[in-house]
């Protein structure tokens, strides 16, 4: 397990929210694929603004779940494009949780790379501006 952490500073977030009861298994712990569809999410807002319009996930190039996400937890997703290439936008997301309000702790919980291709009104691949 990692130490704890701050949220980083300065960075506005692309999703926060709180995982409930029916997003867990009988431990406790988080799904992992709600969280890598939360994650997807997250990456795909910085990629729609960059694309200026639709985008479709086409490649889940990393993901790292490095602590559990429990019931109760404040998830913040940070969600940044760090590559554009003709048509696509490949974007990093990283996931914290807050927890233990008495005493709160933040934890680093996933890391993820993820890339989206901008696509037209036809679901087909699009050239993504050069301006941003």
């Amino acid at each position: 397990m990692s130490d704890t952490v701050s949220l980083p500073v300065g960075r506005e977030p692309a999703l926060r929210l709180v995982p409930m009861p029916a997003d867990s298994n009988s431990t406790g712990d988080i799904f992992g694929g709600w969280v890598m569809s939360q994650v997807d999410i997250a990456g795909s807002i910085p990629a729609i603004r960059r694309a200026r319009g639709r985008v479709a996930t086409v490649a889940v190039n990393s993901f790292v779940f490095k602590q559990p996400v429990m019931v109760g937890d404040l998830v913040t997703f940070y969600a940044d494009v760090i590559k554009v290439g003709r048509t696509s936008i490949t974007v990093s997301v990283e996931v914290y949780a807050q927890r233990n309000p008495e005493k709160e702790e933040t934890v680093k919980v996933t890391e993820a790379v993820l890339t989206y291709v901008a696509v037209d009104n036809q679901r087909r691949p699009r050239v993504v501006s050069l301006q941003q």
